[in-house]
């Protein structure tokens, strides 16, 4: 398994049932709608405004921004990071990955938007020093598209594998979305197709670009012919 230079941020299990469940579930969804409404990631103590409750109880859920758009990220983006492919080949498993995630950026665009906008803010804070919350570390996306691209490890080379890893992850979330939806104007549907495209295009320049596979050597044994057709013996 790959192994990323930071540790990812995550959150501990919600809670299943009871009371606890109930207002995780209700500051979670108040979160989300903040998201939508405001278009940034709101504090902890916002969420406890909007959801009724004190700061203190919505403190007990969610310790800083960090943790509660951890949440976030896991209750859209969940059914995705489960999802297993049926496909046995790299390249049908590399586009069933991307054609689960559409509906799901579709969705929820807006708190993966703001996902991007906190960690972009966390770094810039991060450098001059200024942070004060633990920051949030992004890259699930890794582990998604290792296991799509699983049964090509021994179709490429240890380094075309590796590259092709990373370039996959490049287009694989909501960033290619910003930048064909911002600057270029497209719709959902255009940015998918686009999306399809490069992944295709990756993937396909990666195996063309991979070592023919070696020829079997000539089994011992075999009779060689001498010139004038006798064999030799």
């Amino acid at each position: 398994m790959t192994r990323l230079q930071h540790k990812l941020s995550e959150s501990p299990p919600a809670p299943e049932r009871g009371v606890r469940a109930e207002k995780h579930k209700m500051l979670l969804e108040s979160a989300m709608t903040l998201i939508r409404s405001t278009g940034h990631v709101p504090t902890v103590a916002e969420v406890a405004q909007r959801s009724g409750v004190s700061r203190a109880t919505a403190y007990r859920y969610f310790s800083s921004r960090s943790a509660l758009i951890v949440a976030v990220m896991d209750a859209t983006l969940g059914p995705v990071r489960r999802f297993e492919s049926r496909h046995t080949d790299g390249p049908n498993r590399v586009r069933d990955v991307f054609e689960q995630t559409f509906p799901r950026f579709r969705q929820y665009e807006a708190q993966m938007r703001a996902a991007v906008q906190l960690s972009l803010e966390h770094w810039a804070k991060e450098r001059a020093g200024l942070l004060e919350e633990k920051p949030f570390k992004r890259g699930f996306r890794v582990r998604i598209v290792e296991d799509a691209i699983r049964p090509m490890a021994n179709q490429l080379s240890a380094a075309d594998h590796r590259r092709l890893h990373q370039a996959l992850t490049v287009i694989y979330g909501i960033e290619t979305w910003i930048v064909l939806k911002d600057i270029w104007g497209l719709s959902d549907r255009g940015v998918e197709k686009i999306a399809l495209w490069m992944a295709d295009s990756l993937v396909k320049a990666a195996l063309a670009g991979s070592p023919p596979a070696s020829k079997p050597s000539p089994r011992s044994g075999a009779v060689r012919q001498r010139p004038g057709g006798h064999a030799a013996r």
